[in-house]
């Protein structure tokens, strides 16, 4: 968003957030000296500007905790954002980021709403925009799975995409853990879908609507082309399912979806991607 000339980057482990200047022939440049340390959190996902590009935010899930380690907590770092330099760090942490793992977030593109994916918790939340700054509180809170009482396995909430008109919201849900069948590791269960809200115009409030499942394991990431039909949903590795008393192999590779004037998916098929023994781990779209 804003100007094309630098590059934020976040880093998760160890997390830390780096600024790069472009070049004039559009090539990576030099690092940016900040003018003190940076704190990023731990386990940083994502970085954005705000579409006045007056702040810039690096979304730090934390970790979940063990039987052996405690939860480390997530945050919300929120910078003041000036040709590059990063200054005046606010950490919004419900709870001192107990039970609070965000992932991704995205901007509404006429309203000063902010979506937040909380990853560990399943929920999409809102916080509003005011003045130049991020509101500390979470305006609007709404589940991100169609079953939340009904957790087969390890279920994570991930990219959040506002749509080009500002009317719906899309989540990602995420499962892929395993347990044995006749010898081999196969999907244990769970949602990997995209969830649709309707947002309300008036205050912002995000709605499910639909839940559609992705017709593969894991869909890390998705994108919205910018005319606003069509949605690609990414899945990054191959994953062995049951198939009655056989076992089969959804590989990884993209799924396709049209989008109605509703803001409802209709599925339109699936790409098959041999990844062989690499992590397809992102995609997005550009106009031509």
């Amino acid at each position: 968003m804003g100007p094309s000339e630098n590059i934020l980057v976040a880093f998760n482990n160890p997390s830390a957030l780096r600024v790069y200047r472009i070049n004039k022939d559009f090539t990576p440049g030099d690092e940016v000296t900040q003018p003190g340390p940076i704190d990023a959190g731990i386990f940083a996902h994502q970085v954005r500007t705000t579409p006045d590009n007056r702040l810039a935010i690096l979304v730090t899930r934390g970790n979940e905790g063990t039987p052996t380690k405690a939860e480390d907590p997530g945050a919300l770092k929120v910078f003041d954002y000036k040709n590059g330099v990063l200054t005046n760090a606010v950490s919004i942490a419900p709870n001192g980021g107990k039970e609070f793992g965000p992932r991704h977030l995205d901007f509404h593109p006429t309203e000063p709403w902010m979506y937040v994916s909380i990853e560990t918790q399943n929920k999409m939340v809102m916080y509003r925009m005011d003045k130049g700054a991020i509101g500390p509180d979470i305006v609007h809170r709404a589940d991100t799975l169609a079953e939340p009482n009904n957790i087969r396995a390890r279920q994570a909430a991930g990219t959040v995409h506002v749509h080009p008109n500002g009317r719906f919201l899309y989540g990602a849900n995420r499962a892929e853990a395993t347990t044995e069948f006749q010898g081999k590791q196969v999907f244990k269960g769970g949602e990997n879908s995209i969830v649709v809200y309707a947002i309300n115009q008036s205050n912002g409030m995000p709605t499910p609507i639909q839940h559609i499942e992705t017709q593969k394991i894991h869909p890390r990431t998705f994108h919205i082309h910018p005319g606003g039909r069509l949605m690609v949903v990414q899945h990054n590795l191959p994953v062995n399912v049951r198939d009655g008393d056989a076992v089969k192999t959804i590989a990884a590779g993209l799924s396709i979806f049209r989008i109605g004037d509703d803001g409802k998916l209709t599925f339109a098929r699936t790409h098959d991607i041999d990844v062989g023994d690499k992590t397809m781990f992102w995609m997005g779209m550009v106009p031509l």
